[in-house]
């Protein structure tokens, strides 16, 4: 690796490397002309603190916490966002999970069930009645009762967490960790009713909190009462008396107040008297009473304490739980606005990942091949999980919330003083970023006031938002590292309202003072070369960014290079972006003018061009970010990248003729011929682009290809699946219905053979009942049951297997095949059909 050590000679800058192991620093020294004894100034680094301070500062971070701090609903919850936001000292883990907490959080309020908004409690009466609680104080009537509000709302929080997790189970879990932080605190209800019991909703301790109390303040009401008459009486008694008197009452004590400095008749000591003449007098006859109302109010006051003391008793039993829910509902309220700040200006949840520690991805782009190209405009874009960082359609947070609050304010005006005005404002244009892994250095170039320090601050805004907990402006597909740290090196000149850059500023300025004092105007202005001391310091803060920065930082350089002669700024200029893309930071974004920063991308892949377009008929930004391709006007004929097109400005912006002439004279031809070498290496990428952008477009379409052909196979034998199963549940039951109907067909010949079997013995038994009975007929003797004949004879012989006898049933003889005594059944065979039959049907 290399180091960097400039040095300073009459603001001539020397560059020369050293290798210094394996971290990049730069070493800056000044060396002064002068011969005198003043000593040079010496360098001395800030702190890392500091370094990141100015960082977030240049980016306006403190601005958009206020933004977000506004949201919270309690005072204490606007100190805890700001602080919680400004630290910025989350690691990856802890960013992970307040993303989760504002997820879980735009989840309860898209839900609508749930309250998150603690405006209707005064956080810092609690936080004091807390405070007296510990310290044994007593509480006064309006922190108690801000303390049960306070429970009371976390009690309904958790009873409506209930009542959705009963709804749904999945709730639970869909609100974490939110879910376990409103259900971890146990809520005391004895204390709230109590409170509810003695103090009304105005904060003042209810008559029935005590019968003392009670007689205290009716006894006040009463001695009051009777001195107001008194007094009336006493007026009444006066109308002699040309001043006017009133009935009034002075430090806690009843009075007669006059309009004029002449003494009365009323009797009474003199107990204030006005500038303006007037005076206060209280009678004799009412110092009695006063003194009684003067008691009567202390015994009230002592009723008040021992009630406000039995309060502050029964909090102090649970005061640990109450400071633990003080704590949630402040942690809530923080929440609570990131979610309510996202949701209302229509932010994502962005997709954050911790990148490598040396910065180098395995999936990443081999140093030796080329970057995919990040143009929107391309025929293929790499999948989202493919780019280092991916910010679609990305606003700057501070415009976006300028224009909603013009918008408020011009419809403010609108219903207020009823006019038919439109609101007007056009609305901030968003910006796409896509930069592909493999890149570490963005090189931003562009016209001046063409929005290329917007760009800078949307990203740096961007990742601190993720970092924070918040979500970040941009579609729904954001995904971003996870850096550490951001630092940023960007001119406090820029003008984001008038959408102008410090080049546009000083123009202006010129502009006016040429007529005023044209030989002054141009002495004073020298943009291309700065003094010694502003260069040093500058140079000062790059020192700092460079050796703070690590692997997993997001540095953000405006301009660099500039601020010196253009040769040696630029080639400081390339050598710090050569340092920053060895072994410097995971991601460094620079903007610059130097023509020759952007032919770094065609000699190292780690570099990626970007270029800013611009309508300079209007001066006006796109703000529409053209990766890697020459800048198009939208309203004029193609500009190069990166050209800045200072002379067409300057001379818009109203710098005398011979001015812009002469410029244009020196500009030469010079430009031209390195513009026409980007323009050529551009049209190659172009070509290798669009070659890249067609083989990946046939792979992908051979691949859809391949797919639909393995799903019409998947399919194909799924329905031959399908039809063998149907075929056989159909044979199936074409089987049982065949057996079904079989069966029920030889029962019926069963029955009818056997009727027939009954009405033939039946008709023979008939025809020789007049017969000789002494000697039965051999057929009848054969004819008959084996059972009866054997009960006849005594003999218990049955058939065997192979005889051939008759069964009745059938009416046929069959073949004994087996013989089951013990069931009183055989199976015989009747021709190709074997069945069973019962004995009591066979015939001997």
């Amino acid at each position: 690796m290399q180091a960097l050590s400039i040095t300073f000679c009459n603001c001539a800058l020397l560059l020369r490397r050293n290798s210094v192991g394996n971290r990049n620093r730069v070493n800056l020294s000044f060396i002064s002309s002068s011969s005198s004894s003043s000593s040079a100034p010496t360098l001395i680094c800030r702190s890392k603190s500091k370094s990141q301070t100015d960082s977030l500062r240049v980016l306006e971070w403190d601005k958009l916490c206020d933004v977000v701090a506004s949201f919270a609903r309690t005072s204490l919850g606007r100190q805890a966002t700001k602080k919680k936001l400004w630290s910025l000292d989350q690691s990856f883990d802890e960013s992970l999970k307040l993303l989760e907490e504002t997820e879980a959080a735009i989840k309860m309020l898209e839900h609508g069930s749930f309250c998150l908004d603690l405006s209707s409690i005064q956080i810092s009466l609690v936080e004091w009645g807390i405070r007296n609680a510990k310290r044994k104080m007593s509480l006064r009537a309006d922190q108690a009762l801000e303390v049960a509000s306070l429970l009371r709302f976390f009690e309904n929080l958790q009873l409506d967490l209930k009542a959705a997790i009963k709804q749904d189970g999945d709730w639970y879990k869909r609100f974490m960790p939110l879910s376990e932080m409103i259900m971890l605190p146990v809520i005391n209800r004895s204390f709230i009713k109590l409170v509810e019991q003695v103090i009304d909703v105005d904060g003042k301790i209810k008559d029935s909190a005590s019968s003392d109390l009670r007689l205290s303040r009716e006894r006040v009401q009463t001695v009051e009462r009777k001195l107001q008459q008194l007094l009336e009486a006493i007026v009444r008694s006066q109308k002699a008396n040309e001043s006017v008197m009133v009935v009034a009452e002075i430090d806690g004590r009843w009075c007669i107040q006059t309009s004029s400095s002449q003494l009365t008749s009323v009797d009474g000591l003199l107990l204030s008297s006005g500038s303006g003449g007037g005076t206060a007098s209280e009678p004799i006859a009412a110092v009695s009473m006063n003194d009684e109302l003067q008691s009567a109010r202390a015994s009230v006051a002592k009723a008040e304490a021992e009630i406000l003391s039995m309060l502050t008793a029964k909090m102090q039993m649970d005061l640990d739980q109450i400071d633990d829910v003080m704590k949630y509902s402040i942690q809530l309220d923080v929440i609570n606005a990131r979610a309510t700040y996202s949701r209302a200006y229509g932010a994502s949840h962005p997709d954050i990942y911790l990148p490598p520690e040396d910065g180098v991805d395995s999936e990443s782009l081999s140093a030796g091949e080329p970057s995919p190209a990040n143009n929107f405009s391309g025929e293929e874009s790499l999948p989202r999980k493919e780019w280092l960082l991916y910010l679609p359609r990305c606003y700057h947070p501070l415009l976006l919330h300028q224009h909603k609050k013009r918008i408020r304010k011009k419809q403010e005006a609108v219903k207020y003083h009823k006019t038919a005005d439109t609101v007007s404002g056009a609305p901030p244009v968003p910006a796409d970023f896509q930069i592909a892994k493999g890149t570490r250095v963005l090189v931003i170039t562009g016209p001046n006031t063409g929005g290329k320090t917007i760009c800078l601050k949307s990203v740096g805004l961007a990742a601190m938002m993720a970092k924070s907990g918040l979500y970040v402006l941009a579609s729904e597909s954001a995904r971003l590292p996870w850096f550490d740290n951001i630092y940023a090196d960007i001119g406090d000149e820029q003008s984001l309202l008038q959408s102008l850059s410090t080049f546009s500023g000083h123009l202006k300025q010129i502009s006016v003072s040429l007529f005023l004092c044209p030989c002054h105007a141009l002495s004073q202005f020298n943009i291309c070369l700065l003094s010694s001391s502003q260069c040093f310091f500058l140079l000062v803060n790059l020192q700092e960014i460079i050796s703070h920065s690590t692997s997993r930082s997001l540095v953000l350089l405006d301009e660099v290079g500039a601020g010196t002669n253009p040769l040696e700024g630029a080639a400081l200029g390339m050598a710090i972006l050569e340092s920053f893309a060895e072994s410097g930071s995971l991601l460094t974004m620079a903007t610059t003018h130097h023509g020759e920063l952007k032919m770094l991308k065609y000699s190292n892949s780690a570099f990626e061009n970007a270029c800013m377009e611009f309508d300079d008929l209007n001066l006006k930004p796109t703000f529409k970010i053209l990766w890697g391709v020459p800048a198009l006007k939208r309203f004029t004929k193609p500009c190069l990248s990166g050209r800045s097109n200072a002379i067409n400005i300057a001379e818009r912006l109203g710098l005398p003729c011979d001015i812009i002439n002469s410029a244009r004279e020196l500009y030469g031809s010079a430009s031209a011929e390195i513009n026409e070498v980007i323009l050529d290496m551009e049209r190659y990428k172009q070509d290798y682009q669009r070659l890249l952008n067609e083989s990946r477009r046939y792979i992908r379409i051979s691949r859809e290809v391949h797919e639909n052909l393995l799903t019409a196979e998947k399919n194909i034998n799924n329905h031959a699946t399908r039809e063998r199963l149907k075929m056989r549940q159909e044979l199936t039951q074409a089987g049982s219905m065949a057996r079904s109907t079989l069966r029920r067909t030889l029962q019926q010949f069963r029955v009818s053979a056997a009727q027939s079997s009954r009405s033939k013995v039946a008709t023979q038994l008939k025809t020789t009942k007049d017969g000789d009975n002494a000697t039965p007929s051999p057929s009848m003797v054969a004819r008959r049951p084996v059972s009866e004949d054997s009960a006849q004879k005594g003999n218990t012989k049955l058939p065997e297997i192979g005889d051939s006898v008759f069964v009745s049933s059938l009416g046929k003889k069959v073949t004994v095949l087996k013989v089951e005594q013990s069931k009183k059944e055989i199976l015989v065979q009747v021709g190709i059909m074997k069945m069973k039959v019962k004995l009591a049907d066979v015939v001997a």
